[in-house]
């Protein structure tokens, strides 16, 4: 069986030969840009409307909350002043909205290659892309493997909410990237990467980590569990040169944050550091 909607079931199914399936309504949105394909449909379950870019699942209206509350909380409550914040990848808008809720934040740069994926998103999961216009937000459509290569002592927070190691996304798990990332980082700044399913995905996992510990000095893992993604459990690799998780938390900003949560609170943040035997094996 392929990925994507068949019979009236999207289906994604892992390397492993195990997957979900969701009940599937009206496709909304489906062209193939320059990079990939990008489509949006309506679904007749709980998780409401599904991006999915090359029939592989991005983000629905019914989970995204616990992506995207742990890609930029975890990190972002862990530096004393966040002002400028990078995000490559995340078109969708939902890192954004997050990192929006720290006061702190006067800039925020969104480097998305596909500008399909932006546009496609404004306009059908605007819960989700609500902040894309914001004044603080600097929307580049354009690569940030080649954005980055020049940018020094820049950014507080850079996230990386990029797609699988695959297509259009492959040039963002390398070290050469990933030294760039670090010299566009200011002291004190923090690195936070999706870093796969370490159930589904273990040898990416184990490939990725080898090689940002190369580059950082600080490369810790934490996870959550995500009900649509393959596993249904993730792992973010937290990077730094000098700030060590759980070394410092945003108290001042914290009673904000929590109450716009559905997932993230100071007692789930702590957790979110210990893990399971065979991924500290893997690792």
């Amino acid at each position: 069986m392929k990925n994507g909607i068949e019979n009236g079931y999207y289906h994604e199914i892992t390397p492993n030969g195990f997957g979900i399936a969701i009940k599937a309504g009206k496709v909304l949105f489906s062209k193939q840009s320059d990079f990939q394909k990008v489509e949006v449909f309506e679904t007749e379950s709980s998780l409401g409307r599904v991006l999915t870019l090359d029939d592989l699942m991005m983000t629905t209206e019914g989970d995204e909350y616990h992506y995207h509350e742990m890609i930029v909380h975890i990190p972002m409550m862990q530096h004393k002043n966040p002002k400028s914040v990078l995000v490559i990848g995340g078109g969708d808008g939902g890192t954004i909205r997050e990192v929006l809720k720290h006061k702190t934040v006067e800039r925020v740069v969104l480097c998305e290659i596909d500008g399909m994926v932006i546009e496609a998103c404004k306009k059908y999961l605007p819960t989700i892309s609500c902040e894309l216009d914001n004044p603080k937000v600097e929307i580049l459509v354009q690569d940030a493997i080649e954005y980055i290569k020049d940018k020094k002592n820049e950014f507080d927070i850079v996230l990386i909410d990029s797609t699988d190691p695959m297509g259009p996304g492959e040039g963002l798990f390398t070290d050469e990237f990933y030294t760039n990332v670090k010299n566009s980082l200011k002291e004190g700044g923090i690195m936070v990467a999706q870093s796969e399913s370490p159930f589904a995905q273990a040898e990416s996992v184990k490939k990725m980590y080898v090689q940002l510990k190369k580059v950082f000095p600080i490369c810790a893992t934490y996870t959550s569990n995500i009900p649509t993604y393959p596993g249904g459990y993730w792992a973010w690799a937290f990077c730094s040169e000098s700030v060590k998780p759980l070394s410092y938390f945003a108290e001042d900003r914290y009673t904000d944050i929590v109450k716009t949560c559905k997932i993230y609170n100071k007692d789930y943040h702590m957790a979110r550091f210990a893990l399971p035997n065979y991924l500290k094996e893997l690792l």
